[in-house]
């Protein structure tokens, strides 16, 4: 399995050897480094990668996160489960992946904040009609006495809240180009997140 830490660039376009254009995202890693390879027959009791990525002043990092990395002040820690044993120290970087290659991208999408239920699950609201003032977004009934619940809010009733920071995956999406040198990858469509929102990638 191919994986790599990466930072979601602008988005741009590319122009196919079919002469088709398509919509793409580009990638941005400074190299990924091994810091632990753990193993189904050690004490952990499976196998996975666990790698760093960025960097930051050591002195905002804990002791314990700096012992385990031997003093390296990365920004970020993941880890892979199922990924090849690699050995500790080992440099990642973007060559890892070629053109035409089928990867899947995870990351946090966007923070939308407190939003109703119109905007956040799509309700039509009220009526425009005479009469109504202020309840053109207003949710409608969520239950009350008698009903479904028997008296209490179901639960995962569709609500105003929070909306966006979920963890999304985006699959089969397609590397179109890779530059090591730069350590940018491109690949087919949109992907989760603002510019700088950090991405997991591995291959499909």
């Amino acid at each position: 399995m191919k994986f790599i830490l990466a930072k979601k660039g602008p988005m741009t376009r590319v122009f196919g050897e079919d002469g088709l254009v398509r919509a793409a995202t580009i990638l941005k890693t400074d190299g990924v480094v091994v810091t632990q390879a753990k193993t189904a027959e050690g004490k952990d009791g499976y196998s996975a990668v666990q790698v760093g990525f960025g960097a930051r002043k050591t002195k905002n990092i804990s002791k314990a996160v700096l012992g385990h990395t031997k003093d390296k002040g990365f920004a970020t820690i993941r880890e892979f489960r199922g990924a090849d044993a690699a050995e500790v120290g080992t440099a990642i970087d973007a060559s890892v992946f070629a053109v035409g290659d089928t990867i899947a991208v995870s990351g946090l999408s966007k923070g939308g904040g407190f939003a109703g239920v119109v905007k956040r699950h799509g309700f039509h609201g009220g009526p425009r009609s005479h009469g109504q003032k202020h309840s053109e977004h207003a949710p409608g009934s969520i239950g009350g006495s008698g009903g479904r619940a028997g008296g209490r809010v179901a639960k995962g009733m569709r609500m105003a809240g929070r909306l966006g920071q979920d963890r999304i995956t985006v699959k089969n999406l397609k590397v179109l180009a890779v530059d090591a040198v730069a350590g940018e990858i491109i690949v087919s469509g949109a992907v989760p997140g603002n510019r700088g929102t950090l991405l997991e990638v591995v291959s499909a």
